[in-house]
């Protein structure tokens, strides 16, 4: 016998309705949308589409923002404080008061191809700044002195010991080139021992870098073009690679030589202190992060920042933290409105550097900013108050 249906049977449930048919607000944000390679092909369209893409790209595009504001700022755009002294009042003298840039990079990066990407912005004094790791020093006069090769991810470790072979990821180093650089090192190494017995020098990992830069005198070094251009290179952990292996050795055969890391924590800081404006852009984690984040935390946070970086922050590891993180430590301003792009530095900074600081270069308008950039002036009184209240409130 067939059931006889009632009309409340057929009638849409009432808890369905509200469930799936929920009314949305409306949003004024961007819409998504992606390159449209019918058009044709425009790179520079094509990497300014990254922000409306979504996902990782849209921080990419974020990231070239970011980075744009670091070199479009100047003094001149800020509101003359009622305090100022007299020779920064006109807009001539304010506008060389820039942002120093900072670059932060482990030393995987010095190693890769990324290394040309680095000196080309050492080399045009686009940045003011650069700190890496150990490896980030050596593996650049290495590359001077005996190429890298590109290998495997899965070559087996054994095998390439037996063949005196070092495997970084998928790049090849032989062992010889680490023998070149300890045979190049050693006079030098000399030299400056020399130097601070003879003629009292004190040596810092940045003098040291300083010096190797001198004497590498070859175009492709990244630190030949820091010397030149008088760009410090801060390394708190110089002894953690190579040349560590070198002054422990030398240490043996000569003992006495000294690195004073005092010196340089100071002198990384006061950089920090001393500026109008900074904007950091750190590529990785670990140690070349914090000392940069650290730094900019005695002037209360640095104004602008990039992360280029795969680490997460679910371990508690600072290479994973997102900067709000460093927000709440002091070492990014509460105002500011930074970035992390979530991606291999390799695939992601060259488009970067392409979007912002050679695309200025090649346009021109990099070698129209005045000769004698400011980066260094402090705050007036009133600024100061100003500053202060934006973390604290008025007091």
């Amino acid at each position: 016998m067939a059931q006889s249906s009632s009309s409340d049977d057929n009638k849409l449930p009432a808890l369905a309705t509200e469930s799936v048919l929920v009314q949305s607000e409306k949003l004024t944000s961007d819409t998504v949308q992606g390159y449209d390679f019918s058009k044709g092909l425009n790179y520079e369209e094509l990497m300014d589409s990254f922000l409306r893409t979504g996902f990782q790209a849209t921080h990419l595009g974020q990231a070239m923002l970011e980075i744009e504001k670091m070199l479009e700022w100047s003094l001149a755009s800020e509101p003359v404080a009622e305090d100022e002294e007299e020779e920064w009042k006109s807009e001539e003298a304010r506008s060389k008061v820039r942002t120093k840039i900072w670059l932060a990079y482990t030393s995987n990066l010095i190693s890769s191809g990324l290394r040309e990407s680095i000196r080309f912005l050492a080399q045009n004094k686009m940045v003011q700044v650069l700190l890496s790791s150990a490896g980030g020093v050596e593996e650049d006069f290495i590359k001077c002195l005996a190429p890298t090769h590109l290998g495997d991810f899965h070559l087996e470790g054994r095998g390439l010991r037996k063949r005196g072979i070092n495997r970084i990821a998928n790049l090849l180093v032989p062992n010889d080139n680490y023998c070149l650089f300890e045979e190049w090192m050693k006079p030098i190494l000399n030299a400056m021992h020399d130097e601070q017995e003879k003629d009292g020098v004190h040596w810092t990992p940045s003098k040291m870098i300083h010096r190797l830069g001198k004497e590498i005198n070859d175009e492709s070094s990244v630190y030949y073009w820091a010397y030149k251009n008088n760009i410090p290179v801060f390394c708190p952990a110089l002894t953690d690679g190579s040349i560590g292996d070198m002054l422990y050795f030398h240490s043996y055969s000569r003992p006495g030589f000294i690195l004073d890391i005092v010196a340089d924590i100071r002198a990384v800081n006061d950089q920090a202190l001393k500026a109008r404006k900074t904007g950091v852009i750190i590529l990785g984690g670990g140690l070349v992060k914090h000392h940069t984040m650290n730094a900019n935390l005695m002037r209360n946070g640095a104004d602008f920042c990039v992360y280029v970086s795969t680490a997460q922050e679910f371990d508690g590891s600072d290479s994973g933290a997102r900067p709000d993180e460093a927000v709440s430590w002091g070492k990014i301003r509460v105002d500011a409105k930074p970035v992390k792009v979530y991606a291999d530095a390799t695939l992601v900074f060259p488009l970067i550097v392409a979007r912002t600081f050679a695309k200025r270069f090649h346009e021109g308008t990099w070698a129209k900013r005045p000769e004698d950039v400011i980066f260094d002036k402090g705050y007036t009184g009133a600024e100061a108050t100003i500053e202060r209240e934006k973390v604290y409130g008025k007091q």
